[in-house]
């Protein structure tokens, strides 16, 4: 019954119901008020709350667990597909000298690095990252200077990318990508005033990016140029820039990878080779690494020849290791396989995107447009990956995420995601009325 009603037609209830609460609460024995938790300036990645006064453990859930649990499953996945792929290279004369499980070592330990780094990296608070993103751009562009100096860079099937680190060979490309996400993220935070003005909203992360790709393309290194330029626009786009100046700058982004084609004969032969793969022009030469990548995806069929059992490995598929992981995957798990791994990223890509949504409508913007920067540079470069490997894009030397064999990237992506978990525990901790 409603209450003005129930007072109108009962008169003197509500003294009745006031004496009576009176009464009870004088027998009623006063309970101990449980000590509320005072807000704190940090946070426990680890941890959620603790009952003051429970007899019960605290329990993990001050993280996204499933999100965690969605990236060991990929890094697990992979690291067993990375020993299949790569377990018989030592029969060729170029790898005789490597033990069978040679990369399985070396994917382990560059795993626990990453491990280590992200461990490290979720203790940060965001705000740090805040105020160092533009420094640690401007590392990024030093690192990608560097590593065309002469006996700095190292040169892999005739690109500059990587720097000797002994345990690993670092590629500033791969910082770069996170870089670039901060700094966007950054930039977008400070100029939200100017994004009408296409000067003073644009022309600066033109620059960034202008340089940025110029070191890239001379490496050259086109595959993460594109990421880069997905990762910026994407940020630009996000933080609400005016959409005829976002159309104008992803015009002229188009025409620059166009003119970067038709003025290079190689990459030119490489346009001509996707859309003509079994052409015996190309068949052996620049769709060579296309047809078999085909090949093991039609020999796996729906079910998959079985772990461990694909043909195109054995020295058929070049990069199975590597770029064309994916096509191991579907040979031996077949569609069932491939379907999980998409699936896997497009729901860590849907997640991610709504850590960043969270955090903006809790007006933490650049915590938010860097989580959806890490978004768009995941689920970017996984759907590239994926449409080389199926013949839907041209060939580009772009890893798997989380799964391709692969040092630094392997690094930057445990970091770039322990960054994105320390956004959702701060994100947690605002909610339940902290600070972040």
């Amino acid at each position: 019954m409603n209450t003005l009603v129930r007072d109108r037609l009962l008169p003197g209830f509500g003294a009745w119901r006031a004496r009576l609460a009176g009464l009870f609460r004088r027998s009623a024995p006063a309970l101990p008020r449980r000590a509320k938790p005072e807000p704190s300036a940090t946070v426990i990645p680890v941890r959620d709350w603790i009952n003051v006064g429970s007899a019960q453990p605290a329990r993990l859930l001050g993280f996204d667990q499933a999100l965690v649990w969605v990236v060991v499953a990929l890094l697990a996945l992979g690291m067993v597909m990375v020993f299949s792929a790569s377990v018989a290279l030592p029969d060729s004369p170029k790898f005789a000298r490597y033990a069978p499980t040679h990369f399985l070592t070396r994917h382990a330990i560059q795993i626990t690095i990453a491990v280590l780094a992200a461990l490290v990296v979720v203790q940060i608070p965001v705000s740090v990252w805040e105020k160092a993103a533009p420094w640690l751009f401007v590392a990024a562009l030093v690192l990608l200077v560097l590593v065309l100096v002469p006996f700095i860079g190292k040169v892999v099937n005739n690109s500059r990318r990587w720097i000797p680190l002994g345990v690993i060979n670092f590629q500033p490309s791969e910082l770069a990508k996170l870089a670039m996400a901060m700094y966007a993220a950054s930039y977008m935070t400070r100029k939200m005033e100017a994004r009408e003005n296409f000067v003073r909203a644009v022309w600066p992360m033109a620059v960034a990016l202008g340089f940025t790709g110029f070191l890239l393309l001379r490496e050259p290194d086109m595959g993460a140029f594109m990421v880069i330029a997905l990762i910026s626009m994407g940020i630009l786009f996000l933080g609400g820039v005016n959409g005829r100046m976002f159309l104008l700058s992803g015009t002229v982004l188009v025409g620059t990878f166009v003119l970067v084609i038709a003025s290079s004969p190689e990459k030119r032969e490489r346009i001509f080779a996707y859309l003509k793969p079994w052409d015996p022009e190309y068949a052996l030469g620049k769709a060579y690494q296309l047809t078999h990548s085909l090949i093991a995806f039609g020999r796996g069929e729906f079910f998959g020849q079985g772990l461990g059992s694909s043909v195109e490995k054995l020295h058929y598929l070049p990069e199975a290791h590597t770029d064309f992981l994916l096509a191991v995957i579907g040979e031996e798990l077949g569609f069932i396989g491939v379907a999980c791994v998409i699936v896997a990223f497009f729901w860590l890509t849907r997640r991610i995107f709504h850590i960043g949504r969270q955090s903006i409508a809790l007006d933490r913007v650049f915590a938010g447009l860097y989580a959806q920067g890490i978004g768009i540079w995941f689920g970017g470069q996984a759907f590239i990956n994926m449409g080389v490997n199926l013949g839907v894009l041209p060939t580009k030397g772009l890893t798997l995420p989380l799964m391709s064999y692969g040092g630094s990237a392997i690094v930057m992506n445990l970091v770039a995601l322990a960054i994105v978990i320390r956004i959702d525990v701060e994100n947690r901790q605002m909610m339940r009325g902290g600070r972040s």
